[in-house]
C-alpha cells in the first residue's frame, strides 16, 4: 500500500530496511528495480529512518559494534569502494561479522544496524559532497599527512601544474550471459565486480585542467581493426593484462610521450608529480623507471583516501561512468546478438566523445585538484568543508551538464513518475548489484534481530 506523506516517526519494518540497505550500497534506481518499488518511496523510508533516530538517539551510540570496530568497518567499505568491490548486504554482513567475532562476548547484528551505520560514517555513496566528510580516525590523519606532503613538494621543487597529474583506472564487466538472456540487459554492463573486467581504462588528467590520452586494455583479440578515437590508445591482449603490465604501457605510452613533450627529465631534481593510489601494482620497477626518467616523484594516496585526496574521484570518474551507463542504457536492447568486438567499437565511441567534452572542461578539471586539496587554494587559503561540499556539487552537476546526463542519475523506466532526483537524500550512488537475496538463508519476516 501506498506510505503516507511525511516522515512518521516510527522504526521501519525489516523488509522496508533491507530495501534502504540495498539503496545506500548500490543505488535507488537498483533497488527499486530489484524489489519493485518506487524510487520516491525508498527515499521516503529513508527520511522516516532518519526522522525516527533523530529522535532516538541513544540508539546511535555504538550499540553493536564498538566505535573503534566500525571505524575499522568504515576503512574496509572505503577501500572496497576505491577498487571497485561489491560493497552489499552479503559483503558488509560478512565483514562486519568476521570484526565482531574478535569482540569479548560477540556482538548484536541487524538491517537496522546496517543502515545506521552506513549513514553514521557518510558511506551511502550518494554523496556529491565526499570532500566534506569526516573519514575514519585513521585515515583521515593519513589524508592529512599526503596533502601536506604533496602540497610541500609542490611549492618547494616548484612544479609547474602541466607536470602535476593524476592517474586511475576504471574497470568495466560485461556480463555476456545476461546480455543474450531474456531478462533486462541494462545491469550487464557493471563497473563493480568481483571477475575478471572485460576492459579497462586508465584515465589520466593534469592540474592544468588537460586531459591527456585514455589507455583501454581489453581482452581477446579483435577480429579487425578498430576505429580509435584520437583521444584513445587500444590494446588488446588475448588473455588480458596485469595490474602491473597495464600501468607499465600507460607508462610507456601516456606518461614518458607527455613529459617527453613537455621537456621533463631528470636531473636536477623531480620536475613533475603524479598522484595516484596504492591498490593497484602501480610501482614496478619498469613504471618507476619511466617516472624516473621523466623526473616524476609518484604521490601515493593511502588507503580509504581516494574520496578526498583523489582529484579524478572529486567529480571526472563519477561523471564518466554516468555517462557510459546512460549511453549503454539507451542501447543495451539491440545489443544482445553483438560481439565483444561491436561492443568494444561502441565503448570507444563513446569514450571518445566523453573525452573531447573533458578536453573542454579545464576549469572543472583544475577545480577538481583544487577540492582534492592536491593544489593549495588561492593564498594557501583551505576552505570550511561545508563550503569544498558546496563546490564539489556544484562541480558534478556541471560536468553532468556538459556531459549531458544531468536529470538522468534516478530515471527508471518502470517508474516514470519518480523520474527525479532529491537531491537532499540519494541523488546518486555508486554503481553495483548486490547478488544477496537474503542473509544467510533467513526470511527478513523473522529477520528482526540475529545474534551472532
Amino acid at each position: 500500500p501506498p506510505e503516507p506523506e511525511g516522515g512518521r516517526k516510527e522504526q521501519l519494518s525489516v523488509k522496508k530496511l533491507r530495501v534502504v540497505l540495498f539503496a545506500l550500497c548500490s543505488s535507488t534506481e537498483q533497488a527499486a528495480r530489484h524489489f519493485r518499488n518506487p524510487p520516491r518511496r525508498i527515499r521516503r523510508w529513508l527520511r522516516r529512518f532518519r526522522a525516527f533516530h533523530d529522535d532516538h538517539p541513544e540508539l546511535s551510540e555504538g550499540k553493536y559494534l564498538s566505535l573503534e570496530a566500525e571505524e575499522k568497518l568504515a576503512e574496509w567499505v572505503l577501500t572496497q569502494r576505491e577498487q571497485q568491490l561489491p560493497v552489499n548486504e552479503e559483503t558488509l554482513f560478512q565483514k562486519a561479522t568476521k570484526i565482531g567475532r574478535s569482540l569479548e562476548g560477540g556482538f548484536k547484528i541487524s538491517y537496522e544496524w546496517a543502515v545506521r551505520f552506513m549513514l553514521r560514517h557518510h558511506l551511502s555513496g550518494h554523496t556529491r559532497r565526499g570532500v566534506a566528510h569526516p573519514l575514519p580516525k585513521e585515515i583521515q590523519g593519513n589524508a592529512g599527512a599526503f596533502i601536506e606532503f604533496v602540497q610541500r613538494q609542490i611549492h618547494t621543487r616548484d612544479l609547474p601544474p602541466s607536470m602535476i597529474g593524476a592517474v586511475d583506472e576504471i574497470s568495466l564487466f560485461l556480463d555476456a550471459e545476461m546480455l543474450g538472456g531474456d531478462e533486462r540487459k541494462e545491469p550487464a554492463l557493471q563497473t563493480v565486480g568481483n571477475g575478471e573486467p572485460w576492459c579497462e581504462l586508465v584515465l589520466t588528467v593534469l592540474a592544468d585542467g588537460g586531459v591527456l590520452p585514455a589507455l583501454v586494455v581489453s581482452r581477446g583479440r579483435l577480429p579487425r581493426p578498430a576505429a580509435v578515437p584520437r583521444s584513445v590508445l587500444l590494446e588488446s591482449k588475448e588473455s588480458g593484462c596485469g595490474d602491473d603490465e597495464i600501468m607499465e604501457l600507460w607508462a610507456a605510452r601516456v606518461w614518458r610521450k607527455h613529459t617527453e613533450c613537455r621537456g621533463g627529465g631528470g636531473g636536477g631534481g623531480s620536475k613533475g608529480m603524479l598522484v595516484l593510489d596504492c591498490h593497484r601494482t602501480h610501482l614496478s620497477e619498469e613504471v618507476l623507471a619511466v617516472l624516473s626518467a621523466a623526473g616524476t616523484l609518484p604521490a601515493v594516496i593511502p588507503a580509504g583516501c581516494s574520496s578526498r585526496a583523489q582529484p579524478l574521484d572529486v567529480c571526472v570518474k563519477r561523471s564518466l561512468k554516468n555517462f557510459l551507463h546512460k549511453k549503454w542504457k539507451e542501447r543495451a536492447k539491440e545489443l544482445a546478438d553483438s560481439d565483444s568486438s561491436a561492443l568494444l567499437q561502441l565503448l570507444l565511441g563513446w569514450l571518445g566523445e566523453a573525452l573531447e567534452i573533458l578536453g573542454d572542461c579545464p576549469e572543472l578539471i583544475r577545480k577538481s585538484f583544487l577540492l582534492a586539496s592536491v593544489l593549495p587554494g588561492p593564498a594557501g587559503a583551505s576552505g570550511s568543508p561545508r563550503s569544498n561540499g558546496d563546490e564539489q556539487e556544484e562541480l558534478i552537476a556541471a560536468m553532468e551538464q556538459r556531459l549531458e546526463i544531468a536529470g538522468s542519475r534516478e530515471s527508471s523506466p518502470e517508474f516514470p513518475e519518480d523520474a527525479e532526483a532529491d537531491p537532499e537524500i540519494l541523488q546518486r550512488l555508486f554503481e553495483g548489484e548486490s547478488e544477496a537475496e537474503s542473509f544467510y538463508g533467513f526470511e527478513e519476516a523473522d529477520l528482526e534481530l540475529m545474534e551472532l
